[in-house]
């Protein structure tokens, strides 16, 4: 059975597999989990250039994680999403 979960910038619900997994960890460090066993608080993403572009757009990894997001971390998802 496949395990479903929902992208935060487009709200769609896919395959866990298809999507990445953005991790907020205890010590409220945002890691890109590309394991999907890393422990935390966790968010997807579509692998795809306009989700990312909406994520961006609408601040909506930071409400997800209720903190703010730095440049870095936006940088390095998209470094991983648009590879």
């Amino acid at each position: 059975m496949e395990v479903l979960r929902m992208c935060v910038a487009c709200r769609a619900s896919k395959d866990k597999r298809s999507l990445v997994r953005i991790v907020k960890d205890k010590e409220g460090n945002i890691n890109i989990d590309l394991t999907g066993k890393m422990n935390g608080r966790g968010a997807y993403i579509c692998k795809d250039k306009a989700c990312f572009e909406k994520l961006k757009k609408t601040k909506a990894l930071n409400r997800a994680f209720k903190t703010n997001i730095s440049d870095e971390v936006i940088l390095k998802l998209q470094d991983e999403i648009l590879k």
